[in-house]
């Protein structure tokens, strides 16, 4: 499918065909729960979707730009690893994982990413802007030349994570330095 908008949809009841969407518009779907698996998504946006849950086992994400939307328990190490890119702007990500994905400059924008898993993840370049990372799980991750000053509750041991370069505001210094457990007054 090219170019097509799909308005207000609830594909937990009327499944979206399966196949490869080009330049599509998303705008208030429900895919709760839905099994997207070996869809193939290019140059396209879900703005005020429900897409917690969903299953994506090969799902090809090329340029796709989430705004406005769930994304709850997202398993993006599952996704097709070629053409991986996406965008998220004002979005819930809570309990997601990208175990080991390559997601070099993306874009992570007011959003919230309570317990995300990014083990292995190369973040290299990446923005995070004004992002809660409460919990966030940063292990032998690439947050090189990444920016995170606007962002808050990280916990980084930057012992076991690549920080060459990675920008940090002065309020996100004790986040850098939590497992020492320092008491430090701003």
């Amino acid at each position: 499918m090219d170019n097509k908008t799909y308005n207000k949809e609830d594909f937990t009841t009327e499944i979206l065909p399966k196949g490869e969407y080009q330049n599509c518009i998303f705008t208030n779907c429900n895919f709760h729960g839905c099994d997207l698996s070996n869809y193939k998504f290019f140059d396209s946006e879900f703005t005020g979707c429900d897409l917690s849950l969903v299953k994506t086992a090969q799902t090809t994400l090329a340029n796709v730009a989430f705004k406005g939307s769930k994304l709850l328990g997202w398993r993006f190490e599952n996704c097709a690893e070629f053409g991986l890119a996406v965008s998220f702007d004002n979005c819930l990500l809570d309990h997601s994982s990208f175990f080991k994905t390559k997601l070099k400059k993306s874009i992570f924008k007011d959003s919230q990413l309570h317990e995300v898993d990014f083990t292995d993840c190369d973040l290299t370049e990446a923005v995070f802007n004004n992002c809660d990372l409460a919990k966030a799980i940063f292990r032998s991750t690439n947050l090189e030349k990444a920016d995170l000053r606007s962002s808050y509750n990280y916990a980084i041991d930057p012992e076991n994570n690549k920080i060459k370069k990675a920008k940090f505001s002065l309020a996100g210094v004790p986040g850098l330095l939590v497992k020492y457990d320092l008491k430090i007054e701003i």
